[in-house]
């Protein structure tokens, strides 16, 4: 069996270098790195995983607590794009998932109970009830826990750069003359609440009064939802000239209730997404939206949890920050012309 000091030998470093870099360590260069991992592979090295666990007290296992109420998270181009980047900075820095959920042993149990049966070194929090009490069960134990698009005191959380995201998108249908927005944003959460607070004060650095009945709560993710909410919106006296809704999937809703009163998108009406999924640049036309960085989003997670399991006295407990793009496409007219 290929060892550890096999591979010291071939690339002429210490076993204590070979160890980190195969454990993603970063106090060596990354060409060192590098060859010591090309050469593991080269030579055929599997690590002994029980082994390690013993000499490190640790599973080299994390846990990621995903809830999706509308039941297709997984199959959803921004949850399984996050879902998958978290997989792979794990796996690349040693570690494998596990999916959290409340089955244990054939009954019911908490989250926290399910994650001391898997021995998972620490949890990945996203997508969830976060006042769920189960949730608060969990972020209030001894685990090392990272939230991706949620912040509790004491706790690292990745955030998807929401305000500034909206403030963009109204500024760019601002831009294209536009002065009757309305927006349809998903349940109160973290999330909706950042991103009412970028369209609010965009809307007011703009000089552009937002009536009351422009603003309407449809969950994320729910194309039924969606779609009464903007027929809500069509059917006003002076309907919005442009529309804001929760996400790129949601999108469809009011496209369906959009074409179903007649008008065509953006010759009578104008559109405007969150996320940037594939599915709404297929489309006809292209969806105007805001793409998260959701490979960052799920890849800082990961590497903020394993640095704070990895090394708990010295991880930075913060919030971080994960910037987007605007992706323009072709649902907001130009008025200007």
């Amino acid at each position: 069996m290929i060892s550890m000091k096999d591979i010291a030998l071939r690339c002429g470093v210490s076993v204590a270098t070979v160890s980190k870099a195969l454990n993603g360590q970063q106090d060596i260069g990354e060409a060192t790195r590098e060859r010591i991992v090309s050469t593991a592979q080269e030579l055929g090295y599997t690590a002994n995983a029980a082994a390690r666990a013993l000499k490190t007290s640790r599973s080299y296992n994390i846990g990621v607590l995903f809830v999706d109420p509308m039941h297709g998270g997984l199959a959803h181009d921004f949850f399984s794009s996050v879902l998958d980047s978290i997989r792979v900075e794990s796996e690349r820095c040693g570690y494998d998932i596990t999916f959290i959920n409340r089955n244990m042993a054939n009954r019911q149990t908490s989250y926290l109970q399910h994650c001391l049966y898997r021995g998972v070194d620490g949890v990945v929090i996203a997508s969830v009830d976060f006042s769920d009490p189960m949730v608060l069960e969990l972020v209030r134990s001894d685990l090392p826990v990272v939230t991706i698009d949620h912040m509790f005191n004491g706790r690292i959380a990745v955030m998807s750069d929401n305000v500034s995201g909206m403030e963009s998108l109204v500024r760019y249908a601002v831009q294209k003359g536009h002065r009757r927005l309305a927006l349809i944003h998903g349940e109160r959460t973290t999330v909706t609440e950042s991103r009412l607070t970028g369209f609010h004060r965009a809307c007011q650095a703009s000089g552009i009064p937002v009536p009351e009945a422009y603003i309407i709560e449809a969950a994320f993710h729910d194309t039924s939802g969606c779609y009464e909410a903007t027929r809500r919106l069509l059917a006003l006296p002076e309907r919005p000239d442009c529309i804001f809704f929760p996400d790129d999937f949601s999108y469809i809703g009011g496209y369906n209730a959009i074409q179903e009163a007649g008008l065509r998108i953006p010759e009578d009406i104008s559109a405007v997404g969150y996320d940037g999924i594939r599915l709404t640049q297929v489309i006809n036309p292209p969806l105007t939206t805001w793409r998260q960085n959701t490979e960052e989003l799920g890849r800082e997670a990961a590497s903020r949890l394993i640095e704070l399991i990895e090394h708990p006295k010295t991880a930075l407990i913060d919030r971080y920050i994960v910037s987007g793009e605007l992706l323009e496409g072709g649902s907001v007219a130009d008025l200007n012309r």
